[in-house]
Formats: structure tokens, sequence, C-alpha cells
């Protein structure tokens, strides 16, 4: 495997885009740590000091407690006023990278624009902007071309809606509750470029495409992932470089689509990494994440857990590119799935797919503290391989805490991703901070934020079950021995020249709590 650069390739022929720190960033609802925008940047300027460059903050928009934790915002311009403010947002930008998303494929079927349609039909000035079945198939649809629409849910992503006094096939890819937009309009565009706007202006230097993949609905095709998807994601990026952001598109798929859409964007996440390191850390066996590492892109964002499941489409073949198979064969795949569910004592089979609403495909629902039987040792250890491949490291705010599947809020809701959806208090996070596999957590992330090893190449070399993950600039170096096998593993970076060891698994740990 060759050693590689931290270069992030350029988005060619659009304007250029500024830089953006690349140390870790945290992932958190405001509400559910902090419990608004101002306290969440007490936390970071507290006791996250110096461990994070920046912070993803999951929707906060009005309202930020829809039907799909703020994915659903009726007013995608406006902070909600329980959240805060603008100017709360922007002294949360003072200092460290701010991330915020756009939701590209849908808004609120409570929107004042959807409303408006509702009530008036084709006569609304927005009608253009929602797309029906007589959008896309103005001719008419066969069960070919509706058994061919890509669906991240079973069932076909049309619900009958009164508009203007006419039944009506509405597209709603997600839930009813979310209505998708027809990007070949006018009217979708200035809205779009509304919300870019309105979150640049706020601060935002960062803009997380949620599901665009789904945008470029065609008819002949899957209506996912279609040349009208990278062509609208190319008109977001010019917009959104113009303003002085970057762009990270959020795709579920292939690896290999995760490596071309790489060359497009300023950035993509490494979906593959977390099903990877979970394999590795569960069988000991390191040659898929090996592989992975050497042909992954270099401008990705890195997570284990975010505020969804963990992904497994990632890893696995796919009918979106026949016949190539995945970086696991199916057999792994399924065994995986089952580690996660005994680990988590099957609480994650509870929290995934039919047994919960919010039904997705190739996600299984599970904190990844569970998906690891809550052994602390290879907690940290799959936190540290994230911290030590290439990349912008996220790190989801339970994943942070080491928390455990959320049984309670998941009965309250009956949403499977929300056991991994914690509603924190203060005093919850007080203890959670005090944990050696948090504490370990936050040391390295200060290496990985601080040190300037991160800035140079990068040099893999695995063998076995055993890995050094090594980081060279200069005279600077900073590097991770693991042992998949047993779970054992040491941090040691230079201080001008002179090594030392950071951190090693007796500092945590070693068995389930």
């Amino acid at each position: 495997m060759t050693d590689q650069p931290a270069a992030t390739p350029a988005v060619p022929d659009v304007p250029p885009a500024p830089a953006v720190r690349t140390g870790p960033q945290l992932i958190a609802y405001a509400d559910r740590l902090g419990g608004d925008v101002a306290r969440l940047a007490g936390l970071l300027d507290g006791p996250l000091a110096g461990a994070f460059d920046g912070v993803h903050v999951l929707p906060f928009f009005t309202p930020f407690d829809g039907t799909d934790a703020g994915f659903d915002p009726r007013d995608h311009t406006v902070v909600d006023p329980r959240l805060g403010t603008w100017d709360d947002v922007r002294r949360l930008a003072d200092g460290r990278t701010v991330m915020a998303d756009v939701i590209v494929n849908h808004v609120s079927a409570e929107s004042a624009q959807f409303q408006d349609v509702r009530e008036r039909g084709d006569a609304s000035p927005w009608a253009p902007m929602f797309l029906t079945l007589g959008s896309v198939f103005p001719d008419g649809a066969t069960e070919q071309d509706l058994a061919r629409i890509y669906r991240p849910r079973p069932g076909l992503p049309f619900t009958a809606m009164t508009l203007g006094g006419e039944r009506r096939l509405v597209w709603t890819t997600f839930t009813p509750d979310q209505v998708d937009i027809d990007l070949r309009t006018t009217q979708a565009w200035d809205y779009l470029t509304s919300v870019v706007d309105a979150l640049t202006a706020g601060g935002v230097t960062v803009l997380r495409l949620d599901a665009v993949g789904y945008t470029g609905k065609e008819a002949g095709t899957d209506c996912f992932m279609t040349p009208a998807t990278a062509a609208y994601t190319r008109r977001i990026v010019e917009h959104a470089h113009a303003r002085g952001a970057q762009v990270l598109v959020e795709v579920h798929g292939h690896y290999l689509q995760q490596v071309e859409i790489a060359q497009t964007v300023d950035l993509v996440y490494d979906f593959a990494l977390p099903p990877l390191v979970l394999h590795a850390l569960t069988t000991g066996d390191l040659a898929p994440l090996d592989r992975w590492l050497g042909i992954r892109p270099a401008n990705a964002v890195t997570v284990l857990d975010t505020h969804d499941g963990i992904g497994i489409v990632d890893v696995g073949p796919s009918d979106l590119r026949p016949g190539e198979p995945g970086l696991l064969p199916p057999a792994d795949i399924d065994a995986l799935v089952e580690r996660i569910h005994d680990n988590s004592g099957g609480t994650s089979r509870q929290a995934t797919g039919a047994a919960a609403s919010n039904l997705d495909l190739y996600q299984v629902n599970c904190t990844f503290y569970d998906a690891l039987g809550r052994d602390d040792r290879r907690y940290v250890l799959a936190r540290l391989v994230q911290l030590f491949v290439p990349g912008i490291p996220q790190v989801y705010y339970v994943g942070l805490l080491a928390g455990e599947n959320d049984m309670d809020l998941l009965a309250a809701t009956g949403v499977g991703r929300d056991v991994n959806r914690h509603r924190y208090t203060d005093d919850e996070v007080a203890a959670a901070l005090d944990r050696p596999a948090v504490r370990a957590q936050l040391t390295a992330l200060r290496l990985r934020t601080t040190h300037p090893a991160f800035g140079g190449t990068f040099h893999p070399e695995v063998t076995g079950t055993t890995a050094r993950l090594r980081w060279t600039s200069g005279a600077e170096t900073a590097e991770l021995e693991l042992d998949a096998a047993t779970g054992a593993f040491a941090v040691h970076a230079t201080t001008h020249g002179v090594s030392r060891t950071v951190l090693t698994d007796s500092d945590v740990a070693s068995s389930p709590a």
C-alpha cells in the first residue's frame, strides 16, 4: 500500500472553496447536548475545549422537533427560537467551523409553500416546486417504471393528497410529512438558494447536502444518483463556493459511487469505515479495512456513528452497481449484523428494520458502544482508528459520551433511530466526562487537533491482525499500533522530535461494563 498525502482534490471548473479546518468535529443536536446553541458552545469552550475544530449542528431550524428530528423544517431559513438566534450561531462559529444541513430533496408538508399548494392546487405560484407522479411521468408510468424506483424504505414513494380539491399522488421519498421538490423549476432553486444564503450569512462554512442523491428523478431511471443529480449538486457547490462555504455530500450506496462522487465535490462521507472497523474488531480480520485504506477518497469526512444508523449498504454489493462486489461479501455482512445484535443484547434488533418505524433497508440502529458490546478498550480503539485514518473526523455526541441504546426513548417514540439520539441532562454529561473511555477519547481528539504530524503524510502498515497507522511531517510523528484480535493498542507521538506514549489500552477498561 502506498503512503497517502492529506491533500484534498479541488472541484473542477467551479469557484474554489475556502479552506476548512481539518481537525475533529463534533456532531450534535443542540437540544440534546447542552439544550440550545449557546449552551452547546459553552460545552465546546469548556470541558471539551481543545478537542474539536468544529461542530456539525444537526437541524436547528423551525421546528427542530418535527416528525423527523428537524429534517422536515417548516422554515429552513430561521433558527428555532427555542434554540437561539442567528447571532448565537455566529458566536458558535467564532474560531471554529460550523456545519449545517441543507435539506435538498424535500420540505415539510406543513411548510407555508406546500400548504398554499394544498389549498390552491395548480393555481398556487409554488405548485411547480413540488413533485407528483405526473411530474416525472407525464405520459403515465408502467409497472416496470414504478418497480425500478430506488427508495431506502419498502413500498413506493408516493402519498395520496388533495391539492386544490384534486386527489394527487405526491412524491414523498422518506415520509408523508416530507414532500419532494422539483429541482427542474425556478421555484425550487429560489427556495434552495435562500436556504444557502441564510446559512452562510449565519456563519456556516460547510453545507451538508442531505438526501441529495434522490433529487434527480427522471423517467426511465431508478431516480437515484442520475446525471441530473450530478448537475444539481454541481450547481449547489458553485453557489456555496461563491458564498464562502464548502459542500459535504451525504450519499449511502456502493463504495465505488463514493469514490466517483469524491472527484466532483469538496467532501464525501466515509460510510464504509464504521462497518469495516466493526468487522475488524469483532473478527480480528483487518484485510477488508486494509483494502479500503488503499482506495478510499482522501477528501472524506470519517464517522463511526451518526444521528442515523450504522450503514451496511456502504460495504456490500448493490443493485445500483450490478455485478460489482462490495468491500465485504454478503455472508460477512450478515454475520456482522448478527454480532451487532448479539453485542447489544438484542436491543438493536428491536430498533432495526420491521421492528421499528422510520424503516431503512440499509442500516442497523444501534450506538457504536453497544455494537462493540460496551467493551471500553475495543471502543476506544475503534475511535483511534477513525482519528488516524485520513480525512476530517466527526464524532457523534452519543459516541463521544460512550452512550448506550436508549430503549426508553425508543419505547416512547417508536422510531428506531432514537435508540442513538439520547437527550442528555447536564448531570449525565458531567458523569460521562469522568468515565475512562470518554477521557481517553478526549485525549486522542486533542492530539488529533493539535499535533503537526496529521498535516503530513499517512503511512499504513497491516500485517495479519496487527497494524501500525503512522503520520509524519518533518521530524514529527504520531502513530497508532494495534492488534485487532486482542484489542491492544498504543498511541505514540513526538514533541520536538522526542517520542512519548500518549495512550494505551491499559488506560481504559479491558472488558464490557
